[in-house]
């Protein structure tokens, strides 16, 4: 009955402490345990086992029980003890609440406390300082007045001394006084309602209305405007003069400079009038001397008069530039017809030397008081066209003159070629430019810098008009005029002529001579092209900016690349045609009475023989232009192969050994090509991918031709489909040439190409037509015994 009694007591218990998993997991984390017995999992089952894992440990079951409720006993002590200790704490809590309101009570009490003393005090001290605050207005008030009673009888002072001070002409002092008066009246702004104040200012205004006009008039009395006579030196009353116009209206300042300028440059007006002989080009020194005389002249004599801010040497050079610009150009417009280029180019130098000469002296920092043109290439030069604008409208003349210069000169070129001839062929240092071409590029260089000293404006785009035009010119008349002329070939080439052919005789139409003078004109067309280019971006750098897009040397670039393609094209038909009788003589040889395969052909050995005349000279001719020369190759190959496809169609019947003399042969032509560019060349370089590639595919489509034509035609099927597999042609016109050389009957022909039609639409598989002869079988044992023969022959060859 206990034990029962026990068990639901434990149930009951477990059944009011099962607690969430929230509250489990708050009092692992303030009171981590790592005791079974504290887990909310805890297994009594587990536990035990845990314990007495064997029987053998049953055998200290009393000193585990011992320690079990040793643990129990400490475990009730505890709890005994916490809640012994609780019963008190509600009776301490509400008492010391209790304790806590009275404090709260009383500091609540003692801050109002201060709170009615602080302010109690705060209306005492509003109180005391009362009376002080209206004593320290009284006080500001009372300074101000004071202050403003000195400034007004300063004032009334200054323009009382002022308006007399002006009546005796004393500029000095009235140049001390008056800033200082106009300084005080600043102060009285405010007060301008006030009618003495503002009848003071009016004073102060009519003063120096008054000052202007009789400083004026001083300054007219000094230097008349009309009259030759100047004064002796300069006064000490127009230098004070002058202290005061700096701090009177500006326009003031700005009346007394352009009337004595103008005094300063009446005589220059009357000795240079238009009438004048002094006053044309030829004589246009005389001009800037006169200026450079007079410049001293005032300096010694005035230069102490004016204030140095004003810059009056510098004022009045430019303002005689402005005059001489305006009297140039009215001269210049009368008499442009005795306006010669020599004159222009002498007045436009003089003229540039005296505008870098104002640079040296002057900083140009009157300049923007007046109008000046703008000349953004000068960055360096502030004076630049201040004078020399002028001229531009009659650059016509330099222009024209260019134009003639630059006819004459190509007509020079073209003689001097017709009576020297063509260049000396070169083997060592690749093709000479002609010289011409150096020659005219430098021309060109000096006159657009000269240009662009005169103008950065519409001139250089005429003077670029002229380039164009000679450009183009250079280019037909000395470039395309001479290179040699193709003539058409009769006759042809027989084995026996072939057969007699010693090494070295001349089979190509172009003499050595002729052929370098080609890759001399292609070298000087490359120069001129690239040098084109540059010239354009140097005439953008000289030419204005809103002009710039006006410049174009495209179309005589591409006059310079068509020149190049001409000469490569001539180039590649002149071999051409050598190699023409070459591949006339293969086709029409008997290919099916051949009996041996033997060495290579006659005709490839002619082929080859060109080659090495043709390909070493335009090599080494072309050394300074590699990039032409694998042009070359590439164009020479790209019309060869299709030229030797064709004829080789056109060798039929073939019989067996036939073909495989012609498949030696191919190798063989094929190997000189691949060779080609450094064929004969002591220094053997890798020839260009892209040229080995296209003679790789065309020479081996070729070959594939020969190995289709060797096959055995039957059985028809296989036949087709190694047709299809290595020259993978769908054309039925090329099967047609292929059963042509094999020399089949019409009856058989049409079999085999109604066969062909059906197999067709099966789409070729295994390797590219490029592959071995491995893709010829099934072949009977002795066709295959015959091709591995000539794979050996060809491999002793190579």
């Amino acid at each position: 009955m206990m034990e029962e009694e026990e068990l639901e007591f434990v149930e009951e218990l477990e059944a009011v402490l099962q607690l969430t998993p929230d509250v489990q997991l708050a009092i692992e984390q303030v009171f981590p345990s790592q005791d079974p017995l504290d887990r909310a999992d805890f297994n009594a089952v587990e536990y035990i086992n845990a314990l007495f894992p064997t029987e053998q440990s049953l055998a200290n079951i009393d000193e585990v029980v011992n320690k079990i409720r040793l643990k129990i006993r400490r475990l009730d002590d505890n709890i005994r003890t916490v809640v012994r200790g609780q019963t008190n704490v509600g009776q301490d809590g509400r008492q010391a609440l209790e304790e806590a309101q009275k404090a709260i009570q009383q500091l609540f009490g003692k801050i109002k406390d201060i709170k009615d003393k602080a302010e109690k005090s705060e209306q005492m001290v509003k109180e005391i300082t009362r009376d002080i605050k209206q004593l320290d207005h009284a006080k500001r008030h009372l300074t101000t007045s004071i202050t403003t009673l000195n400034h007004l009888h300063m004032l009334a002072g200054g323009v009382d001394s002022l308006e007399a001070m002006t009546r005796r002409r004393q500029y000095g002092e009235v140049a001390n006084l008056l800033q200082g008066v106009m300084n005080v009246l600043e102060h009285f702004h405010k007060y301008m309602g006030i009618p003495q104040i503002r009848q003071l200012s009016e004073r102060v205004k009519a003063a120096q209305t008054e000052l202007g006009q009789q400083i004026l008039a001083d300054f007219e009395e000094a230097f008349p405007s009309q009259g030759t006579k100047r004064p002796g030196g300069p006064s000490n009353v127009l230098r004070d003069a002058c202290l005061v116009a700096n701090i009177l209206d500006p326009r003031i300042k700005q009346d007394i400079i352009k009337k004595f300028i103008k005094q300063h440059l009446s005589e220059y007006l009357v000795l240079f009038q238009e009438n004048q002989d002094v006053a044309w080009l030829d004589k246009i020194d005389r001009r800037y001397a006169w200026i450079k005389r007079q410049l001293v002249d005032y300096e010694e004599k005035y230069g102490r008069m004016f204030p140095r801010e004003w810059y009056m040497t510098e004022r009045i050079a430019v303002e005689f530039c402005h005059v001489t610009r305006t009297e140039l150009a009215k001269i210049m417009r009368t008499r442009a017809k005795e306006i010669e280029v020599k004159l222009l180019l002498f007045a436009i130098q003089r003229t540039t030397n005296f505008e870098g000469f104002l640079a040296k002296r002057f900083s140009g920092c009157t300049l923007t008081d007046g109008t000046l043109p703008k000349k953004p290439k000068a960055p360096d030069n502030p004076f630049h066209g201040i004078v020399s604008k002028c001229f531009e409208p009659h650059l016509y003349v330099y222009i024209e003159s260019q134009d003639k210069n630059l006819g004459e000169l190509i007509d020079r070129f073209v003689a001097d070629f017709k009576a020297q001839g063509p260049p000396k062929p070169n083997t060592d240092e690749g093709g000479a430019v002609l010289p011409s071409c150096a020659d005219l590029f430098v021309y060109y260089k000096k006159c657009m810098v000269q240009c662009s000293q005169l103008s950065t404006g519409e001139p250089m785009i005429a003077l670029t008009t002229i380039f164009q035009k000679y450009l183009r010119e250079y280019a037909w008349k000395i470039l395309s005029g001479n290179l040699p002329k193709t003539t058409s070939s009769s006759g042809g080439l027989t084995i026996s002529s072939l057969l007699k052919e010693k090494e070295g005789s001349e089979v190509a139409k172009f003499t050595l001579e002729e052929l370098c003078l080609i890759c001399s004109i292609l070298s000087t067309a490359e120069y001129c092209l690239a040098t084109t280019q540059q010239l354009e971006e140097k005439l953008k750098e000289k030419v204005d900016v809103s002009l710039i897009e006006r410049i174009n040397l495209t179309g005589e670039m591409d006059t310079f690349s068509t020149v190049i393609s001409s000469s490569i094209q001539l180039l590649v038909q002149d071999l051409d045609a050598a190699c023409d009788p070459a591949l006339t003589a293969m086709s029409k040889m008997q290919w099916q009475n051949v009996e041996h395969v033997g060495d290579q052909s006659p005709y490839v050995t002619s082929v080859i023989l060109h080659i090495k005349q043709n390909v070493p000279i335009i090599r080494d001719n072309l050394a300074s232009t590699r990039k032409y020369f694998t042009q070359f190759c590439i164009k020479f190959a790209n019309s060869f192969i299709p030229k030797f496809i064709t004829h080789l169609f056109k060798c039929k019947p073939i019989s067996m050994v036939g073909a495989e003399q012609l498949l030696l042969d191919t190798h063989s032509l094929k190997m000189v090509l691949l060779d080609l560019p450094s064929i004969g060349s002591q220094v053997v370089r890798k020839a260009p991918a892209s040229y080995t590639k296209i003679v790789v595919k065309g020479m081996t489509w070729a070959e594939m031709i020969l190995k289709v034509v060797m096959a055995p035609h039957e059985p028809s099927v296989v036949f087709v489909d190694n047709y299809i597999k290595l020259l993978t042609d769908c054309n039925t016109e090329t099967f047609q040439k292929i059963l042509d050389m094999k020399g089949l009957k019409r009856s058989e022909q049409s079999c085999m190409l109604e066969l062909f039609r059906q197999r067709l639409p099966t789409p070729p598989s295994g390797p590219e037509g490029s592959s071995s002869l491995s893709l010829l079988a099934p072949t009977p044992e002795q066709e295959s015994s015959r091709i591995r023969k000539l794979e050996k022959l060809i491999k002793k060859r190579l």
